[in-house]
């Protein structure tokens, strides 16, 4: 048979014959295997018969072929089994994935892993890396550029500002993962800082950017009083989220254990907070007050219970407690903004407490000490001081309140 010759075949050869197998030497097949014909290399290893794939005929030609069969062998000769050491091979090398297959899969374990806070915020990012970011979704990871960044976000920057910031977060978030599971190498095309800032206006420059309606702190006593002639839960939910300055969904999923009355803090769970981290509020007096008398009437673990039972108040429930206590020009979530400005212009508090009041992110490195100690003491003196001003009926009169101005001052 032959069977040490080697190199039997030729190209013309291959393309004269029809045959189902033809060999070439050395352990070397063509066969035909429906309309395709492949390459396999038979070999034998620890007293067992092995054949090995090594590809169409319409991509790897006769010399390559030859080449793949040869490095098999001396793999044989050295007592490794060459398919074994292919698949390790593969194993090793990290398969090569479109950005859309992998956002897809980086949305679906933040899902799994129980990441956010519901179906909203995954709903967010599913529209934001299927739709907005469809131009860059065919391409590799690797292959992004700061150009593709700039032609996704463009289309929406200055004219839906919010969505296209949360869409180059979303990206460069993706883009981190896939750095780390080897899909990418080098700098993340969709950071902002010293890379997309340089070639796009920096977002708080932008006239166009919108903000939701906020009410002008000088009429917030007066809202106030019209909201406690308000009936209803929604009312009440309200009325703690301005004394807390904390957002709707954080007052309107508020259970009864996250609450210590004693040492006057409201605890939110991470889960529940748009920031991902867990949130220490300084309840004021007024607050306490508010909640105690909700807690007599208490129902269930919902400090504001919706109408079906077990159930939340809507969206829109606190939205229209507004409008009913006379506040329908602006929005609930503006009352945060109302509140920042009181601090700013007002209590003439430093920055970095008031906006670790709101639970807002802050950026250089005194700030980033205040997050890291959440500046509670400070916050709560705050807090009253602000409850005082929008609830100026209520006598409240404590040491706290009277040494506001030392206790909000920087430690130098």
């Amino acid at each position: 048979m032959g069977s040490h010759t080697k190199n039997v075949l030729t190209v013309k050869k291959i393309e004269a014959s029809k045959a189902a197998k033809l060999r070439d030497g050395g352990g070397l097949y063509l066969v035909t295997k429906g309309e395709g014909r492949y390459w396999i290399f038979s070999f034998s290893y620890a007293g067992r018969r092995r054949e090995m794939g090594l590809g169409p005929l319409h991509t790897i030609g006769l010399a390559a072929a030859r080449d793949k069969a040869d490095a098999a062998r001396a793999l044989v000769r050295r007592g490794i089994d060459p398919v074994a050491e292919r698949k390790a091979a593969q194993a090793e090398t990290p398969k090569k994935i479109t950005f859309g297959e992998y956002a897809d899969g980086f949305v679906d374990a933040a899902v799994k892993a129980g990441r956010w806070r519901g179906a909203k915020t995954e709903a967010r990012w599913r529209n934001l890396l299927e739709n907005h970011a469809k131009p860059i979704r065919n391409k590799l990871p690797a292959d992004i550029t700061n150009a593709d960044m700039v032609q996704i976000l463009k289309p929406l920057w200055g004219e839906r500002q919010e969505t296209s910031e949360k869409l180059r977060e979303a990206v460069e978030r993706v883009l981190d993962a896939a750095k780390v599971e080897g899909h990418r190498s080098g700098d993340n095309p969709a950071t902002w800082r010293g890379n997309l800032e340089h070639v796009m206006h920096k977002p708080d420059e932008l006239t166009s950017r919108t903000h939701h309606a906020a009410m002008p702190y000088g009429q917030v006593p007066a809202f106030m009083v019209s909201l406690k002639k308000v009936p209803g839960v929604s009312s009440k939910a309200l009325e703690l989220a301005v004394l807390t300055t904390c957002r709707s969904g954080e007052v309107r999923g508020a259970v009864w254990p996250e609450f210590d009355f004693p040492a006057k803090i409201w605890t939110i769970p991470a889960i529940r907070m748009k920031s991902g981290k867990e949130h220490r509020v300084p309840l004021c007096d007024q607050a306490i007050e508010l909640l105690k008398a909700m807690q007599k009437q208490s129902m269930n673990e919902l400090v504001f219970p919706g109408v079906r039972d077990g159930k939340q108040l809507s969206d829109a429930s606190l939205g229209k407690a507004l409008v009913s206590a006379g506040g329908g020009d602006f929005t609930v979530h503006g009352m945060r903004s109302t509140f920042r400005d009181w601090a700013t212009e007002v209590a003439h508090a430093p920055r970095e407490i008031a906006e670790a009041a709101l639970a807002h992110a802050v950026g250089d490195t005194v700030e980033r000490s205040y997050a890291r100690s959440d500046a509670l003491e400070r916050r709560r003196a705050l807090m009253q001081q602000w409850a005082n001003y929008i609830c100026p009926n209520v006598p409240v009169e404590t040491k706290q309140t009277r040494d506001l101005s030392l206790v909000l001052a920087i430690d130098e």
